[in-house]
């Protein structure tokens, strides 16, 4: 069946699948099914007698007829497979599931039955192949630090290694006669392993940028055919040489049909193909029906208007003073002490940036970051005098993070690269101890001196960017460092604020893993004394020591509690501090000589928009006279703030202190949402923004994203089993979340938990992936494609190809679409005009506007064909899903892309690439406004009053959305001087920093910790 209609096939469909338990229980809240006919990404295999095939798409596994037809699905929602592969006699399929939350080895019959888990455990075990004899599977495994090839004996279950270097080896193959194992090797090379000697040879070699997948030995064992991606095409390859091009074939092995004939995937669907003729390929139609759900629940809003005071939940960094009579913390963009049992006291009463309170250990200085001196630096309180001091000023460089060592005369630090630093107090000598590690948590003295100890993460392998956060020992004196495990195969919690804390008088660390407090004895170097032993059963995060070393305070669902070393019941600290919503006095009147409302597709002229407080009280035509400010647009053009979708604000690594808010205003940016931030961060953060505290957009977020039992970036929550995400959910709870986000190693099971406590709590639920989130009833995705724990992305192709698939689901469902044009930076080869905009030049720290100058510099030096011709397709991707009415809202993932520029950026990409200025603008406006279900995006009564006066028409020039002459925000009236006013004149003189300790030749293994890695890292996302 080579060529068979899409209503032939969809209509035929009914009865033909085995629905998973999953999709059977969703049918009461909004289900349909759904008929695929394409796939992205999708991967297939042909049966050994050539009747059957079996297929991955969309993390379901399929059998169909070899000539086309209706697939039955073998595997329920919750398996999330890949990579099949038939037995030699067709009895039984094996392939890889991430139903456990690890990628483990499976096999099943062909009719769905002989379901059998084959591997278990915290390593990853991938991409199956069987052995020509039917006894053995090869696979890839990280057992060793990188990925390797092993060999699973089925009967006994032993398995061997044949070829684990250090190298990244993965996706074996094996000769027809069972001798050898064809396998690639760090994207660019095919070896070859006798499976008796293991002795190893090279068939091919790539240059790097050209990257290899899928390997297959030809039936005669004399050649081998693989997936090859170069210059902007995915080819078939057979030693050496092109066979399959004009096609884009997809990462996987073909199937051999005969001598000749291979089948295999591409172009988003199925195809067979004789190796030489002339003949186009035959093309193998299937229909594969899902079952989605469209999300029904009543979406709550958040409080903007009520002045009732509220308690501060957003407590940051609590911290016990010495005697254990006081608490510092941070909230309300100040730092407060308060001495327990009394009310707070804040320490500046200003409206810089402060963070990372610190008490000296003798009692004489509190320590802070603040960018009062021009950026982020460590400045001193004298608690005698209550004068203060700045500490540190390195050059072009913040310092964040401070800690005391145990005499007070040091402190110790973090730049925004994760460097770690000394300084003394009396001299203000800086040393660089240790190199970069990528997003660390905050250093910890031992109690002699002598070792520093914080949390950095620790990959599995070099492949996939996941591991674990472990406690890395800096010695003082020689800069060399060595990992300590918490527990075997288990994270500190968040590489922030959850440890490890030494206790004052060095016997032992501190530190929350899996959402509770654990407490460990220890040597003076850090070493494990004993094993770790669980102090809490409740929520906690951000634990610090009393000086006696007796009792530890933590934060607990926005309350502060205090626990004794030994455990026991926890008391309550109360903390008497509230909050209430600001809003401007009076009325506003802007004249706009011509107004966009964020609906029409024409401009209106002559317009008195009238707010009252914060929102609008009415649109009418201009009328003279009106009581109220006048802010005079005659000649501007008025339109909606934007709405950035995906933005971190409390991003570590970064540092843009006070300048972010001020940055995202002065372009015209109103609102944001963050789908993963530092939990108690995030509401200081939100909690300062609605009080006034703080100048900045509006705020919805998240806390961090919760995910599985392997992470990589500083915020997000490792979880291990369902007890443990219940806690996680009871602090979204607590804490008020207005989304929740399931990161990338997160369990389908335990995504679909989320999801439904997000609905239940009346909010959205996002992720990384479609489908099966989409089954569970999921809100939308991040990101065109995104990082995926496959290593592909099943949303878009490496080339930037979404098939119909991903659109026929996205529309079903109605979800919500946020595409992160990375790619769009390729816009600053002819048009720089951002990037020497005197709101960037001012606002951006110096280290992130050297990095912009570095994106720009390298989209006017290289060959951005191959770029543009993948942003070209994600964007016909969001037209269609635009002009077929689903939800596209713009959202950047800055500050790991341009903070601010890359939401001007997005727009004009999709404008240069298709959409209208209006479809465009429309998706960082009133669509984000109705996903979130607020008052926003438009220029109407009841609205909130964020708006942008413009020196242009957008509609007519997608650049004049960023030609702000004012904002106003939240009602409140604000001047791009006044914003940019603070940093106008900032000088940095900085200090001397001493020439870095070298760390000892034993740290060099540890290769997560390349400059270049931890760089990449800062400013890169979503590979797939």
């Amino acid at each position: 069946m080579t060529a068979v209609s899409r209503r032939h096939l969809l209509a035929g469909v009914a009865g033909t699948t085995v629905l998973g338990p999953v999709a059977t229980r969703a049918a009461a809240a909004g289900t349909s099914r759904t008929g695929l006919d394409q796939g992205t990404n999708l991967a297939v295999q042909l049966s050994p007698d050539g009747r059957r095939i079996a297929m991955d798409l969309v993390g379901v596994l399929w059998v169909l007829p070899a000539s086309g037809g209706p697939a039955r699905r073998l595997t329920g929602d919750l398996f999330d497979i890949a990579q099949p592969d038939w037995a030699p006699d067709g009895g039984s399929i094996a392939f890889q599931s991430y139903r456990t939350g690890t990628f483990d080895l499976w096999l099943i019959r062909p009719d769905g039955s002989g379901l059998r888990r084959l591997t278990e455990g915290p390593y990853d075990h991938r991409e199956p192949r069987f052995a020509p004899d039917g006894r053995r599977l090869a696979f890839s495994a990280d057992l060793s630090g990188s990925y390797g090839i092993h060999v699973l004996d089925l009967a006994s279950g032993q398995i061997t290694a044949v070829a684990d270097s250090a190298a990244e080896e993965f996706e074996p193959a094996w000769s027809p006669d069972g001798r050898r194992i064809a396998f690639v090797v760090a994207n660019t090379r095919i070896d070859v392993v006798e499976v008796a000697t293991g002795a190893r040879s090279t068939a091919v070699t790539v240059p790097a940028g050209q990257v290899i997948r899928g390997p297959a030995f030809t039936p005669d064992g004399s050649g081998i055919i693989y997936q090859l991606t170069l210059n902007g095409r995915a080819e078939l390859w057979l030693d050496g040489a092109p066979v399959v091009t004009g096609e884009e074939v997809f990462p996987f092995r073909v199937s051999w049909r005969s001598p000749t004939e291979i089948v295999y995937a591409a172009d988003g669907g199925i195809r067979r193909r004789t190796l030489g003729s002339m003949a186009p390929a035959a093309r193998i139609g299937f229909a594969a029906p899902v079952t989605l759900t469209t999300p029904r629940y009543r979406k709550r809003r958040r409080d903007f208007d009520s002045r009732t005071p509220k308690p501060v939940l957003g407590i940051g960094s609590p911290v016990l003073s010495p005697d254990g009579t006081s608490i510092a913390f941070r909230a309300l963009n100040d730092i407060w002490t308060m001495r327990i049992g009394r009310p707070p006291q804040p320490l500046t009463r200003d409206l810089w940036w402060k963070s990372d309170p610190a008490w000296s250990p003798d009692g004489r200085h509190l320590s802070y970051s603040t960018d009062r001196g021009g950026k982020l630096d460590i400045w001193l309180r004298d608690l005698t005098t209550g004068g203060d001091r700045q500490l540190t000023d390195l050059p072009n460089a913040a310092a964040v993070s401070g800690s005391w060592s145990a005499d007070s005369s040091h402190l110790a630090f973090l730049d925004q690269t994760g460097a770690l630093y000394t300084v003394e107090v009396a001299s203000g000598t800086v040393r660089q101890l240790y190199a970069a590690t990528f997003e660390p948590g905050r250093p910890s003295w031992s109690a002699d001196g002598r070792t520093i100890a914080l949390a950095a993460v620790v990959p599995y392998s070099a492949r996939f960017r996941e591991g674990l956060s472990k406690i890395l020992l800096v010695d003082v004196a020689t800069g060399a460092g060595r990992y300590v495990d918490p527990l075997p195969h288990r994270s500190i919690q968040t590489r922030g604020d959850d440890g490890p804390v030494w206790s004052p008088d060095g016997r032992r660390i501190a530190f929350v893993l899996a959402s509770v407090l654990w407490v460990v004895d220890v040597e003076a170097d850090g070493s494990f004394a004993g094993s770790p032993r669980q102090i809490t059963d409740e929520v906690t995060d951000a634990p610090s020591w009393s000086g006696d070393s007796r009792r530890l305070l933590y934060l607990h669902n926005g309350t502060l509690r205090m626990v004794s070393v030994d455990g026991g019941r926890a008391q309550t600290v109360p903390m008497r501090l509230t909050w209430a919503n600001t809003s401007p006095r009076g009325r506003t009147v802007i004249h706009a000589g011509r107004m966009w409302d964020g609906v029409r597709r024409e401009l209106v002229r002559d317009v008195d928009i009238v707010v009252e407080g914060h929102r609008i009280a009415a649109v009418e035509p201009h009328r003279a006279g009106r009581d109220g400010r006048l802010v005079d647009a005659r000649d501007a053009v008025v339109t909606p703030g934007l709405i950035d979708m995906h933005h971190h604000r409390e991003m570590q690594g970064y540092s843009y202190g006070d300048r972010q808010g001020r940055l995202w205003l002065s372009l015209g940016v109103t609102t944001t949402r963050s789908p993963g931030s530092p939990a108690y961060h995030m509401v200081e953060e939100r909690e300062s923004i609605q009080s006034g505290a703080r100048v900045g957009p509006r705020y919805f977020a998240t806390g961090e994203a919760v995910d599985g039992s392997r992470i990589f970036y500083n915020f997000m929550r490792p979880t291990y089993d369902p007890r443990q995400v219940a806690l996680e959910l009871e602090r979204a709870g607590a804490l008020d979340y207005d989304l929740m986000k399931a990161y990338v190693r997160l369990s389908s099971e335990r995504q679909r938990q989320v999801i439904a406590w997000a609905h239940r709590h009346h909010v959205h639920a996002t992720s990384h992936y479609h489908y099966p989130a989409f089954a569970f009833g999921g809100d939308g995705q991040e990101h065109v494609g995104a990082t995926s724990r496959f290593g592909y992305s099943r949303t878009v192709t490496t080339l930037g190809t979404v098939y119909d698939e991903v659109a026929d689901i996205f529309l079903a469902t109605r979800a919500a679409r946020t595409p992160t044009l990375f790619l769009s930076t390729t816009l600053l080869r002819e048009d720089d005009s951002l990037l020497v905009d005197e709101r960037v030049r001012t606002l951006y720290p110096t280290w992130e506007y050297a990095n912009l100058q570095t994106i720009a510099n390298t989209a006017r030096t290289t060959d951005q064909t191959v770029t543009r011709e993948n942003l070209a397709r994600q964007v016909a991707h969001l037209i269609r899903l635009y002009r077929g009415g689903g939800q596209v809202i713009t959202g950047t993932d800055s500050p790991i892309s341009p903070n601010a520029v890359s939401t001007h950026l997005n727009l004009r990409a999709m404008v240069a690439y298709g959409m209208t200025p209006y479809e465009a603008l429309s998706t960082a406006t009133r669509l984000p406004g109705e996903f979130l279900n607020e008052p926003l995006g438009r220029i109407a009564r009841g609205h909130y009053a964020d708006l942008a006066v413009l020196g242009g028409d957008p509609l007519t020039d997608i650049k004049q959305a960023a030609n702000v002459r004012q904002v106003i925000a939240a009602g409140v009236v604000h001047t791009v001087p006044g914003l940019l006013e603070p940093f106008a004149a900032a000088q940095v003189t900085a200090r001397t920093v001493a020439a870095p300790t070298l760390a000892r030749p034993e740290t060099e293994r540890y290769w997560w910790h390349d400059p270049h890695y931890v760089e990449e890292s800062r400013h890169a996302c979503c590979d797939h």
